[in-house]
C-alpha cells in the first residue's frame, strides 16, 4: 500500500525482518541482545550519575565521556527497543516516518560518536603533551563548543538523507531484511536513480570518518613520540594507560562500523546473516563497552563506582 504526497509515493509502513536465516532462533537471540541493551542503559546512565554528582570530574576527559554516553543512550535506544519488539513479539511493522526518523538518529548520532571520539584524542594529546597548559586550553567553554561543532556537523550532514529519500518513489516491495532502519536499506526500495543519494552518503561516510580517523591518528602518533622520550618507564606506562581505554574504545566502535558501512555497498559475497549481526552489534556493542571499559580503566570512575556500591569510601 502506497501513500501519495505532492512530490512521491511511499508506502504506508515497512516491514523490518528481523534476522533472516535465523527465523526459529530470533526469540532466543533476543535475550542475549536484551541483556545487552540493559547494560548499556544502566552503564551510561551510571556513567553521567557520577560525573554529574561529582564535581572533581568536570574536566574535559570526563566531560567527553559524558557527552559519549548521552550518544549511546540515543543510538542504542534508537534500534533496540523496535528490534527487542520484532524479535519476541514479531512486531515487523514500522510506519514510514517513523523509519526515515530512525534512520536520521543511527547516522546523525554514529557521526556524533566518532566527533566525540575523535575529540577524546584531542584532550588526550593536550593532556600528554602539553600537561601544564591543558586546563588553559581545553577549559569547561571550549569542551562545551566542540560538543556543539561535533552534535551540528552530525544533525546538518545527516539530514539531507531523509530530504532526498523523502521526496523519491518508492516500489511495491516494502520488506526492510534486517531489523532496523538504514539509510542504505531503505534507498534499495526506491524506484527511481539513486546515484545522488549513494554519491552523498559516500561522501558523508568519507567526510566523516576520514577527517576523525585522521585527526585520532595523528593525535596518537604525536601521543607516542612524547611517551617513548619520558625518562623513566613507569611514567611512561602511565602515559600509556591513560590511552588505553579510549583506543579500546575506539577499536570497539570503528571496526564493526566498517565492517558494515563496506558490506553494504560492496559486501556481495559476505553472507546476508553475518551482515546483519554485524549490523545489529555494530550499535548495540559499542554503547555496552564504553561504559564497562571506562568503568574498569579510570581510578576515578571505578572509585565512584565502588563507593556507590558498598557505601564506603574506596
Amino acid at each position: 500500500m502506497l501513500a501519495s504526497g505532492k512530490n512521491s509515493s511511499h508506502p504506508v509502513f515497512f516491514i523490518l525482518l528481523g534476522i533472516p536465516g535465523l527465523e526459529n532462533s530470533q526469540f532466543w537471540i533476543a535475550f542475549p541482545l536484551g541483556v545487552m541493551y540493559v547494560v548499556a542503559i544502566v552503564g551510561n546512565i551510571t556513567i553521567l550519575h557520577i560525573i554529574r554528582t561529582d564535581h572533581t570530574l568536570h574536566e574535559p576527559m570526563y566531560l567527553f565521556l559524558a557527552i559519549l554516553a548521552i550518544t549511546d543512550l540515543v543510538l542504542s535506544s534508537s534500534t533496540q527497543p523496535k528490534m527487542l519488539a520484532i524479535l519476541w513479539f514479531h512486531a515487523h511493522e514500522i510506519e514510514y516516518h517513523a523509519c526515515l526518523i530512525q534512520v536520521f538518529f543511527i547516522h546523525a548520532f554514529s557521526s556524533v560518536e566518532s566527533g566525540v571520539l575523535m575529540a577524546m584524542a584531542l584532550d588526550r594529546y593536550v593532556a600528554i603533551c602539553f600537561p601544564l597548559h591543558h586546563p588553559s586550553i581545553l577549559t569547561p567553554s571550549v569542551v562545551g563548543k566542540l560538543g556543539a561543532v561535533v552534535m551540528a556537523r552530525g544533525l546538518l550532514w545527516v539530514s539531507p538523507f531523509c530530504f532526498m529519500v523523502s521526496r523519491m518513489p518508492f516500489c511495491l516491495n516494502q520488506v526492510i531484511p534486517q531489523s532496523y532502519c538504514e539509510h542504505m536499506a531503505v534507498l534499495k526500495l526506491v524506484c527511481a536513480d539513486t546515484t545522488i543519494n549513494r554519491a552523498y552518503g559516500l561522501f558523508v561516510a568519507f567526510s566523516v570518518v576520514g577527517f576523525d580517523t585522521i585527526v585520532i591518528s595523528i593525535s596518537y602518533v604525536m601521543i607516542l613520540r612524547t611517551v617513548l622520550g619520558l625518562p623513566s618507564a613507569e611514567a611512561r606506562l602511565k602515559a600509556f594507560g591513560t590511552c588505553a581505554s579510549h583506543i579500546c574504545v575506539i577499536l570497539a566502535f570503528y571496526i564493526p562500523a566498517l565492517f558494515t558501512f563496506l558490506t553494504h555497498r560492496f559486501g556481495h559475497n559476505v553472507p546476508r546473516v553475518v551482515h546483519i549481526m554485524f549490523a545489529n552489534l555494530y550499535l548495540l556493542v559499542p554503547p555496552m563497552l564504553n561504559p564497562i571499559i571506562y568503568g574498569v580503566r579510570t581510578k576515578q570512575v571505578r572509585d565512584r563506582v565502588i563507593q556507590g556500591c558498598c557505601g564506603k569510601d574506596p
